[in-house]
């Protein structure tokens, strides 16, 4: 093969693999981003850290089945991604049932799921790795724990394009909805809807929406994607629909510009770069916020302060 020929094959490969890459970053990102208001606008960053924590358990339980079956483990997201949506559930719903029937608090029944999850998916990755060593294709597993988006392929992304679609298109549908039982649940039942079957599906496409990301991101930083995005966002606006929506953007372009960066001579990791971008609008929408930012409320307070200032020196010279 002449070294032309040989260049550009290389180049498409690389180009083909970066187009991926970028691709399921940004949709992750603005996936979860979109999903996260409602995790931050309800309190429930706990829960998305229990799910993702979770995930790694049913990841490794995924594997491990898939080579009992076909005889070498698969790290497909087709067969890893339901069992780190059962692992995530299962989380979910043992913490939701030891606070109804114990005197635990929610909070602390999370923790000890995550706990739980995390410690035993490490474990049974550990196992994995150093236990069985007939165990074929185990190399890479572990890069589920802070990601590794370089070994996204194109029915990777075509997972995730599909889950994706799936949950913003339920998220639309059922747009009434999720925005009153956010805003007034008590409201919500007060109607006629059905509190349980809502809170339900919201964690659901949680679940979906961080289970998506592991691969990229990792189960250890997830939860900042999915939070840090609907922070920034909502410095700039109380509208729901535009939170949503400047969520959505700020984790698409946190992915994409992340996917970016990791793919020149730096070599950086992808997952650490999309929440260190994050991150970064993060700060900014804090400092330079029109309305909620530092930087403006401190204004408003000096032309607070100036204006009491103003109108007691008026009032004193009345006086006089």
């Amino acid at each position: 093969m002449s070294p032309l020929a040989l260049a550009s094959q290389t180049l498409f490969v690389f180009d083909s693999t970066l187009f991926t890459v970028a691709a399921g970053a940004t949709l992750i990102g603005a996936t979860s981003g979109a999903l996260g208001c409602f995790a931050y606008l309800r309190r429930q960053a706990l829960v998305g850290d229990v799910i993702s924590h979770a995930a790694l358990l049913g990841v490794v339980g995924a594997f491990i089945l898939s080579w009992l079956v076909t005889g070498e483990g698969s790290k497909s997201l087709f067969v890893l991604v339901p069992g780190a949506v059962i692992a995530g559930t299962a989380a979910l719903l043992l913490a939701r049932t030891i606070g109804e029937r114990t005197r635990i608090k929610e909070d602390a029944s999370l923790g000890v799921m995550l706990a739980i999850f995390f410690g035993g998916g490490l474990a049974l990755l550990r196992w994995v790795q150093r236990g069985k060593p007939s165990i074929s294709g185990r190399a890479g597993l572990d890069d589920y724990i802070f990601g590794m988006a370089a070994a996204m392929t194109r029915d990777d992304l075509v997972m995730i394009a599909a889950l994706s679609a799936a949950s913003i298109a339920a998220m639309i549908a059922f747009w009434k909805e999720f925005q009153l039982y956010t805003f007034d649940a008590g409201f919500a039942r007060s109607l006629g809807l059905g509190a349980r079957w809502i809170d339900t599906l919201m964690l659901a496409l949680l679940v979906i929406g961080i289970v998506i990301g592991l691969q990229a991101v990792g189960v250890v930083l997830m939860i900042a994607l999915l939070v840090t995005p609907a922070s920034a966002a909502r410095q700039w606006t109380s509208r729901l629909s535009t939170m949503v929506f400047l969520s959505a953007l700020f984790g698409g372009f946190s992915g994409l510009t992340g996917a970016l960066v990791s793919a020149t001579e730096l070599r950086v990791p992808t997952g650490p770069v999309v929440v260190l971008i994050a991150t970064a609008i993060f700060i900014v929408s804090v400092l330079f916020a029109p309305r909620r930012g530092v930087i403006a409320k401190a204004r408003a307070q000096r032309r607070a302060r100036a204006e009491v200032a103003a109108a007691g020196d008026h009032s004193m010279g009345g006086v006089r």
